[in-house]
């Protein structure tokens, strides 16, 4: 299969050298929890000049999403992983994080696993390079309420918002297949980008 070469088997020895694997030094974006990568391979096609970079938990999904994806698509890379170990594979490194459709964890007592949390966030100060910028879509508003509260709490500022992202103004929104779904039934999307100085915030943390 051509496009197995696309999956990376042994990230944590790629720490602080992506820019060698793509031999290049574009921008690096990583969405965590890909899928079966609509929504990835979508991006890699139209802007060439960004890395990509899937991460993706289980195995049965993460074959579905190598085999979609185009043997000259060289901006693309796949990984099986947690997200937990995001902060031993990357290292001020990356430029943007997706969030798409993660998994809402709605008890309460689960909450620290939801990408958004504090924990996460703090492992996502280690592998950003300058700035910090994520992207998050879901179709969970108690999620999306939370997250909105733990980014502005961590120092994040929400630079974009909207309650409802296929009812707004924005045009040609590339989507995962779990959206595709969502939108077909009319369910509302909600959608924020957040950024923060990630530098200036490290140098306060110590």
């Amino acid at each position: 299969m051509d496009s197995a070469t696309n999956l990376i088997l042994n990230p944590k020895d790629n720490i602080t050298s992506w820019h060698e694997v793509f031999g290049n030094s574009n921008p690096i974006h990583v969405e965590i929890g890909m899928g079966k990568g609509d929504f990835l391979i979508e991006n890699a096609k139209r802007y060439p000049n960004i890395n990509f970079i899937g991460i993706e938990k289980f195995d049965s999904v993460i074959v579905r999403a190598i085999e979609k994806v185009p043997k000259d698509l060289n901006n693309l890379k796949l990984i099986r992983m947690d997200a937990k170990e995001i902060d031993e594979v990357f290292a001020n490194e990356i430029d943007c994080i997706y969030l798409n459709f993660s998994d809402p964890w709605p008890k309460k007592r689960h909450h620290d696993r939801r990408l958004t949390s504090h924990i996460f966030l703090r492992k996502y100060d280690h592998i950003f390079k300058s700035d910090a910028v994520i992207y998050q879509k879901t179709d969970n508003r108690d999620l999306f309420e939370y997250s909105v509260v733990s980014l502005s709490t961590y120092g994040y500022v929400i630079e974009d918002i909207s309650l409802d992202l296929h009812n707004s103004d924005r045009g040609d929104i590339i989507m995962t297949e779990y959206e595709k779904k969502f939108v077909a039934q009319g369910d509302n999307i909600y959608y924020l980008v957040a950024k923060k100085g990630i530098q200036s915030h490290k140098k306060m943390l110590k």
